[in-house]
């Protein structure tokens, strides 16, 4: 039963205390008066009995809201963070139930988020360790033997494992913001290049054409989270587009809003439309069972979001192009 708050219009405690206070007397009064008039010697306690029916009324209006967030908080200690307080007093109950409020939505999106990490990781971690393990138990009774085709998969699946628990390092670091921007002014064309290098796997150096408009053309940035950006771009890209097929990485300027433009382009099949809106989430893979652990954009779009940038994928197929945007000042 929602009973009702006549003094939620008024914005200040104190002023609703003294209302109650001068209710109270008024009302009792006016009883003692009415009813020493028939009967003195009951007007004592009928004015006693108003005045405890005048508080009852809007004193519970004034506090139903911190019994309401002492249920909440108990709800929540067994975790539960569905209970929502009541918040429509203008005063400071008002506003710490609709700060209640705001706390309980983000730790039920906070345990939302961990149940939804661990089972997730969880998925992700089992199928390589179930192959590891199968490889090893193949071994181990003698159905294969440890020669080097076995050793290389063991070796391929012990590398996605590595490469999971690295994502997902950098993703809590990024996520927890315990990753201060070191910005500095660099020559973005020879940066590029080193990119592309490190990028090299064991198949050869990487196929990438780089398009920087104008030739010497300086960037302000963190040089190791845009790295890591453009490293996660450019891995996303090989594995998505054509082998024989370079990655087309162009950069500029924008001249309306001073921003660095960064076009990472394959010629792949692209991402579907209906994912683009979530293909930078966790463990999201654009539809795509092609053995990435489905944290690279998620990283990706953290770390330029660090730089109060933006990352997106372009409607400008035939391919898939993902544009970087990040602020030069």
């Amino acid at each position: 039963m929602n009973w009702p708050r006549p003094l939620d219009p008024l914005r200040s405690f104190k002023a609703k205390t003294g209302l109650l206070v001068v209710a109270s007397l008024f009302l009792a009064s006016l009883t003692f008066w009415i009813t020493a008039q028939w009967q003195f010697r009951f007007a004592l306690l009928a004015a006693l009995l108003a005045a405890l029916a005048v508080t009852q009324v809007l004193a519970h209006g004034m506090t139903s809201p911190l019994r309401e967030m002492t249920a909440a908080a108990r709800a929540m200690a067994t975790g539960d963070y569905s209970r929502r307080v009541r918040s429509t007093s203008r005063d400071e109950i008002g506003q710490l139930a609709t700060a209640f409020n705001q706390m309980a939505e983000d730790l039920e999106a906070d345990d939302r988020y961990r149940r939804e990490l661990i089972g997730n990781v969880s998925h992700e971690l089992r199928t390589p360790i179930a192959a590891l393990q199968a490889v090893l138990e193949n071994v181990v009774d003698g159905v294969e033997t440890p020669d080097q085709q076995t050793m290389r998969s063991a070796l391929a699946q012990t590398e996605r494992l590595g490469s999971l628990v690295a994502d997902l390092l950098d993703l809590s670091r990024l996520e927890g913001g315990a990753v201060p921007l070191q910005r500095t002014t660099f020559e973005i064309e020879p940066f590029l290049d080193e990119v592309i290098r490190q990028a090299a796997g064991p198949s050869g150096p990487l196929p990438a054409r780089v398009e920087v408009t104008p030739t010497g053309l300086r960037a302000v940035a963190d040089t190791a989270r845009l790295h890591q950006v453009i490293a996660n771009l450019l891995d996303n890209a090989a594995r998505h587009g054509s082998p024989d097929a370079p990655v087309r990485v162009r950069v500029r300027v924008d001249q309306d809003s001073g921003h660095l433009i960064l076009d990472v382009h394959d010629d792949g099949p692209g991402i579907p439309v209906a994912d683009r809106s979530r293909v930078f989430e966790r463990f999201t893979r654009g539809g795509a069972q092609d053995g990435g652990t489905g944290l690279g954009l998620a990283i990706a779009r953290w770390a330029v979001e660090l730089h109060s940038g933006r990352i997106e994928v372009l409607d400008t197929g035939p391919g898939c192009c993902i544009r970087v945007s990040i602020p030069q000042t």
